[in-house]
């Protein structure tokens, strides 16, 4: 005997592309992105909303992707790490974690560039410490977050230059 599991129809538009999709009302976000669409960029950590390997944008906001059921993006905009990356809005961004050596394994990179660019967004005038409590929410366990940070403040100080320089 085969049980099937209901599902629900669900309008999203997920990096720039609106469609409908069947999901499981009990979907995680992340689950849905990763193993129906093959976005794989964003990570399941620890699936409690701790660690922000699952973080994506909803609405323009990051949120856990595993504690966001699939269907409450319906009607919504989700923008995954390759939506940004392929928008070129973080190419800066993603940069200077190479320059600074401010990736390692990679599990936590995606979650990291996705904090650090809604807070460069949000703050592009944070402090050292307030971009370290920004990504305080997002684990990493081989860089010590000191190349992060520093990546972070090299965009923040690039992108302020260039605003003056745009400015004179």
């Amino acid at each position: 005997m085969t049980i099937s599991t209901p599902t629900c129809s669900i309008d999203v538009t997920i990096n720039g592309q609106r469609a409908s999709y069947d999901v499981e009302p009990r979907q995680h976000l992340v689950d849905f992105l990763r193993t129906e669409l093959e976005l794989t960029g964003s990570h399941l950590g620890c699936e409690h909303g701790v660690c922000g390997a699952c973080t994506v944008k909803l609405d323009g906001v990051i949120v856990r992707g595993c504690l966001v059921l699939a269907v409450q993006a319906d009607g919504k905009t989700v923008q995954t790490i390759e939506g940004l990356t392929e928008a070129g809005t973080m190419r800066d961004l993603q940069d200077a974690f190479v320059r600074h050596n401010a990736l390692q394994c990679g599990f936590c990179t995606s979650g990291m560039l996705m904090a650090a660019s809604e807070l460069i967004e949000k703050q592009p005038d944070a402090e050292r410490e307030e971009v370290r409590s920004w990504i305080a929410g997002n684990f990493c366990r081989c860089t010590g977050y000191q190349a992060i940070v520093d990546a972070i403040c090299d965009v923040m100080q690039s992108r302020r230059l260039a605003a003056q320089g745009e400015g004179a």
